[in-house]
């Protein structure tokens, strides 16, 4: 089938992306949800938890040295700050700590005192920073300072028994040189050559340098480093405040209330944008009607100054008027998928008066036989009265059943106008409760009203059940081929959707176009009985009213209608 009407177009990665976000934000229950939960959370985090302190010290380690003044001499000669900070960490100074406290009565376990502890390394420096998280200021930092004085008192233990092992190798050296220095000295005493007088100089040279070695390892400087820095206790609690963590709890309860919405999209049945509706319907969007407050019992929309509704409905109807497929037949079925048909009513009466202003000669056919409620909506549009029913209460829609119906009498006699302010006026047929539905709606005088689209300038709109609740549109559907369908986006499910395109293509007819609506208006506040009298004495009705006319009962007196002049033979 050949559109005229301008489909979707291909959206663009930015675009695509700005509609997956706006698809996320309509699960705003959930977002809510993850957001409360983060803040929650945030909050037993920030005042659930018990108050700690950290104290931090500062040791700057050193080498040994004969001459830290000496020219050239390197303050890091030899140390390996990596090895130096797994030392401070090491089970040995926590015992060493351990020890310490226990003599001013802070009996603590190796194990557990390190658990609190945590030493780093600022960058291109040889300074250890040791950090002690704790339960009380004053324990913080005293035990800070325990386990760095442990650091530097290990530190110093370990490089002094390494300067005595040295030492204890180099006099081990020394006493075999010394034992045979003076066994040449007694050989020179006796009158021996003087190659012995030469080996005797070469052992006193070598007794002189490990002697010398052995001075230089005993006067080192075998101090470890210094506490620049001592620990003091703190005066602020350690951790991030109130205001922090609620913040990253929103920040993460908005990402868990993100991911909450992305899985409940993606088992969603519901259609998650208007792409997705034009894709399984098979139709192009015709239009999205805008929410808008309106008047209590107003149908039309058409006919009130202002109204961005009735501009969507005019453009509506002349995107329908230059259609090819709607201009051969000038049929239109207006339908919902299923629930309420309120929104295609609407939609059918609007579309109505709009094709009356652009001088269409309109016949609206309510098909509705089960609940037909259009002729009351449209008298209270026009007047806000509740119409009489031929002046008789128990012929009224809500009695009607109790009101013998000869089969195939609708729509026989049931035709007015209807007058739209300012834009001319639409015959109408309105429904009425039948017996049997099917016979009624397959009878011949529907087939003559629906004919009556072959005269020129001529359009038949037919208003039907929803689709999928009542099989009352599919018998129509080879009389009015176009069908238009009236549905809110975020009730209908995909299935419906594709299973009306299967339903209306399988009765030969064609989806010429999809309608969205809000679905979600205001609620109507009914006027109370009070201001329903006063209403009735200002517009002629009622006790005490003005003399006027007297009703006759015809129902299109209250609904402001006219009767319709029918030619001789015509239902």
């Amino acid at each position: 089938m050949t559109h005229q009407i301008r489909t979707l177009d291909e959206q663009d990665e930015p675009a695509l992306l700005r509609d997956q976000f706006r698809q996320l934000l309509r699960y705003r229950r959930l977002l809510i949800a993850g957001i409360a939960v983060g803040l929650l959370g945030g909050a037993y985090l920030a005042l659930g938890g018990e108050d700690t302190y950290t104290a931090t010290g500062e040791v700057q380690v050193r080498s040994a040295t004969a001459d830290p003044f000496a020219t050239g001499a390197s303050a890091d000669k030899g140390i390996n700050i990596g090895s130096e900070r797994q030392t401070a960490v090491s089970d040995t100074v926590g015992a060493l700590a351990a020890n310490a406290l226990a003599q001013w009565g802070d009996h603590v376990p190796a194990g557990e005192l390190l658990s609190g502890l945590q030493v780093t390394n600022p960058p291109n420096t040889l300074t250890l920073r040791f950090s002690y998280t704790g339960r009380t200021p004053a324990q913080s930092s005293t035990r800070a300072e325990a386990l760095a004085n442990a650091y530097l008192e290990h530190r110093k233990a370990r490089t002094e028994e390494s300067i005595a092992n040295m030492a204890t190798g180099y006099r081990a050296q020394l006493e075999p040189l010394e034992d045979k220095r003076d066994l040449l000295e007694e050989e020179i005493g006796a009158g021996e050559a003087d190659d012995v007088s030469s080996a005797r100089a070469n052992i006193i040279v070598s007794i002189s340098e490990l002697s010398r070695k052995i001075s230089e390892l005993e006067a080192l400087d075998t101090t470890p480093g210094y506490l620049n820095k001592k620990p003091v206790p703190p005066t602020e609690p350690t951790g991030a405040g109130l205001l922090l963590l609620l913040g990253l709890g929103g920040v993460v309860g908005l990402a868990l209330g993100l991911l909450m919405s992305w899985v409940r999209l993606v088992f969603d049945p519901a259609v998650r944008s208007t792409r997705e509706v034009v894709r399984c319907l098979g139709a192009p969007l015709l239009g999205t009607l805008p929410r808008e407050r309106t008047a209590p019992g107003s149908l039309l929309a058409i006919g009130r100054g202002g109204s961005r509704l009735a501009e969507e409905y005019r453009a509506v109807a002349f995107r329908l008027a230059y259609d090819p497929s709607f201009a051969r037949s000038r049929r239109l079925l207006v339908t919902a998928p299923r629930g309420d048909n309120a929104a295609a009513a609407a939609a059918a009466a609007n579309l109505a008066a709009a094709f009356a202003e652009m001088g269409r000669d309109v016949l609206l056919v309510e098909a509705d036989l089960r609940t037909p409620s259009l002729a009351r909506d449209l008298g209270q549009a026009a007047y806000g009265v509740r119409p009489r029913w031929a002046g008789d209460p128990a012929a009224s829609p809500r009695n009607a059943r109790n009101t013998p119906h000869a089969p195939g009498s609708w729509p026989a006699g049931t035709r007015s106008n209807v007058d739209v302010p300012g834009s001319g006026a639409f015959a109408l047929v309105a429904g009425v409760t039948v017996d049997n539905v099917p016979r009624a709606l397959t009878s011949a005088s529907v087939g003559r009203i629906v004919a009556e689209a072959d005269r020129p300038g001529a359009v038949v709109i037919v208003l039907a059940p929803p689709v999928l609740a009542y099989a009352d549109a599919v018998a129509l559907v080879d009389r009015v081929e176009g069908v238009m369908v009236v549905c809110d986006p975020r009730e209908v499910h995909r299935s419906d959707l594709e299973r009306i395109r299967e339903i209306i293509g399988a009765s030969g007819g064609s989806v010429l176009g999809v309608l969205l609506h809000p679905g979600r208006g205001r609620a109507v506040r009914r006027p109370r009985a009070g201001r329903q009298k006063s209403a009735r004495r200002r517009n002629g009705s009622g006790p005490g009213a003005h003399t006027g006319p007297v009703s006759t009962g015809d129902p299109s007196e209250t609904l402001g209608l006219r009767p319709y002049d029918l030619p001789a033979g015509r239902p």
